[in-house]
């Protein structure tokens, strides 16, 4: 966070269906990032900076569901419904009072949702994004964001993919249109 900017964290999809191991639509990688998000989450908070939660949520019937998903409902493989523990953030990254959740219906954290508008009544111009996960919801998020005009930091080890390969391919991708590509590590000691 440099001086000149205002920075937000924004966390995607950190739920309990896409986090634990016994989650319906479990990332690879998700679980192992949960303590380094809770670093940047205290760093955030710390600093008293803004602080995004972005989840999914779908209808039990499945009528909202991306297309190339709706074999799972169907197959009875249903996951973030309000209500169900899946849905809810997993423990240690719970929101506080004065932090933002808001619900993404597609990939992109900024598809139908709010956060352009609130970031941009926060004077924020900086987006530091971690969570889950790399090939869809995060670069969704990150490409938006740059379409946008904002800076944004990808905290590399705090954001989860399937495979290490499919992490390392999007990290080049993004860091070829401008991201700052950072450990969690890198970020806060660049920011203390």
């Amino acid at each position: 966070m440099t001086h000149n900017t205002r920075s937000a964290l924004i966390i995607i999809d950190m739920q309990n269906d896409f986090v634990l191991p016994n989650g319906p639509v479990c990332v690879a990688g998700a679980a192992a990032t949960v303590p380094l998000i809770s670093l940047l989450l205290s760093h955030f908070r710390q600093q008293q900076g803004p602080v995004f939660h972005v989840v999914r949520e779908h209808r039990a019937d499945g009528s909202d569901v991306d297309n190339f998903r709706k074999a799972l409902f169907a197959e009875d493989k249903k996951f973030v419904i309000p209500g169900t523990a899946g849905c809810e953030i997993v423990e240690p990254l719970q929101p506080i009072a004065n932090e933002y959740r808001l619900v993404k219906p597609r990939f992109s954290a900024f598809m139908q949702t709010e956060l352009d508008m609130i970031l941009r009544r926060l004077a924020i111009t900086q987006l530091v994004v971690c969570g889950t996960q790399y090939p869809n919801c995060i670069r969704a998020t990150v490409l938006d964001a740059v379409s946008l005009d904002y800076q944004v930091t990808l905290v590399t080890d705090a954001t989860s993919a399937q495979t290490a390969d499919v992490a390392a391919a999007n990290i080049l991708d993004m860091a070829n249109i401008g991201v700052s590509c950072l450990t969690t590590h890198q970020f806060i000691t660049e920011n203390a």
